[in-house]
């Protein structure tokens, strides 16, 4: 009877944070943002304009830059405004929006990432079937059929949260976190179908990791015994397993901290394990990938060696 109807909601993730700092933090994280920008849009120019590059590999990396721009758009404009701001609220549908954005980007890069793996999958040890498995209209059309699907999902999880009783405005955190949202609610048993479905979830993308894990075992078996293979082992798929490693790893820390954080923990480390892989993988991937990938790495030199003969 004394549930109130919640239209904005506090976040405290920044209360800890003094002026100065925040200033600070502010540059830097424009530049970072701005960084993250370059070097995404930069990459997917080059693929975009580069009929060389019209390959799947390429394709799904285009749309791995596309998604990171997806999901660093949900959170650097809102963080940034609340690092000069001295009241960090956001509404109540602004709130379920970021967490349908950031949410259904981490999912995203996932699917995008099992993709890849199946892609190195058929080029390495199946490289006679693989121009009529991997077209790029087939790549195109699979890459947007995984991000609508994992949108879809998401939502469900979002729309469920939406029709929960809350009891609290307060969120501690820097943004919104469809868990913390839940954790909100008056009535616990009510709660029960979010749980099932975000667990049917967690477990439709711990098998997208186990796909990926298969591939790469498959992978590795091939080019163990093969120089040409080897070669091209570490020519494409090393980049693709770095961005591997960073997403599990920032994705693991943010999960272990979400289901078992210490609230002994000081608050800049949250703050900090849940910015990261919204922070480290968009921004990093780009890079890794633009200086591993031979035709990647050459047409970037090209453009600069251009643009400097120029001036």
């Amino acid at each position: 009877m004394n549930v109130s109807i919640i239209s904005v909601f506090f976040l405290s993730g920044l209360n800890e944070t003094s002026r100065n700092q925040r200033s600070a933090l502010f540059f830097l994280s424009l530049l970072c943002y701005c960084t993250t920008i370059l070097v995404n849009v930069s990459l997917i120019l080059i693929i975009i304009f580069d009929k060389a590059l019209h390959e799947p590999m390429y394709i799904l990396l285009c749309a791995f830059c596309i998604n990171a721009l997806y999901g660093t758009a949900g959170f650097y404009p809102k963080f940034l405004w609340d690092l000069l701001s001295p009241v960090h609220v956001i509404s109540y549908s602004g709130c379920l929006l970021q967490a349908q954005l950031l949410y259904s980007f981490a999912c995203s890069d996932l699917s995008i990432l099992a993709l890849m793996a199946y892609d190195r999958y058929l080029a390495i040890c199946r490289p006679l079937e693989y121009h009529c498995v991997m077209s790029v209209q087939r790549v195109i059309k699979l890459a947007c059929s995984f991000w609508l699907t994992s949108f879809f999902i998401v939502a469900v999880n979002i729309f469920l949260t939406s029709r929960l009783k809350l009891c609290s405005p307060y969120i501690n955190r820097l943004f919104c976190v469809n868990l913390v949202i839940v954790s909100l609610s008056c009535i616990p048993k009510e709660t029960a179908t979010n749980s099932i479905i975000a667990n049917i979830t967690i477990i439709i993308y711990i098998l997208h990791g186990f796909f990926i894990v298969w591939s790469y075992m498959y992978i590795i078996k091939r080019c163990y015994n093969s120089i040409e293979n080897r070669a091209k082992f570490m020519q494409t798929c090393v980049p693709h397993l770095i961005s591997l490693c960073t997403f599990f790893l920032t994705i693991l820390i943010e999960i272990v901290n979400d289901r078992l954080g210490s609230k002994e923990l000081p608050q800049p480390l949250k703050n900090f394990i849940a910015i990261e892989v919204l922070v480290i993988p968009p921004l990093m991937n780009p890079l890794i990938y633009g200086f591993k990938l031979t035709k990647v790495r050459n047409r970037i030199i090209d453009f600069v060696t251009f643009k400097f003969k120029s001036i």
